[in-house]
């Protein structure tokens, strides 16, 4: 089995991560899944990390349309039980069915974050008239 090395996850855990954002996506797509603050949000997986032996998928979900994030996360974990169930005939080529476990997906916030700091006027300031024409250079092309 390969193990992952101080770079990063293995080829074998990405493609195995993506198999399953791919059956978990689509099980969270047909409705199956009968909880309330489910069912009002549309739920986007982002990212699956696979751990090391395979046994544990960490999914990294954001819900759209959803007041409070963190209950759908909740809820989500709460029947990770049934998710893995469903989710199992997809992914029966895998020799152990990954326990699943969910996480709020704060990547876009963080993308966000640094977008309004590239803009504010402080780093603008910063950049200076000869930075900022190379960029709108850049911006044109």
């Amino acid at each position: 089995m390969s193990r992952p090395t101080p770079s990063g996850p293995s080829q074998r855990m990405l493609r195995v991560g993506e198999q399953v954002r791919h059956a978990l996506s689509e099980t969270l797509q047909r409705g199956e899944i009968i909880d309330p603050v489910i069912e009002n949000s549309v739920v986007s997986v982002s990212e699956v990390r696979m751990s090391p032996d395979l046994k544990i998928a960490t999914a990294f979900v954001s819900p759209l349309g959803a007041g409070d994030a963190g209950s759908v996360v909740e809820a989500l974990n709460r029947h990770a039980k049934f998710i893995r169930g469903r989710v199992s005939g997809a992914l029966r080529q895998m020799k152990y069915m990954p326990e699943f476990r969910f996480r709020l997906d704060t990547s876009f916030d963080n993308f966000a974050r640094i977008n309004e700091l590239l803009k504010s006027p402080e780093v603008a300031r910063d950049l200076g008239p000869d930075d900022q024409n190379k960029n709108n250079d850049k911006d044109e092309e």
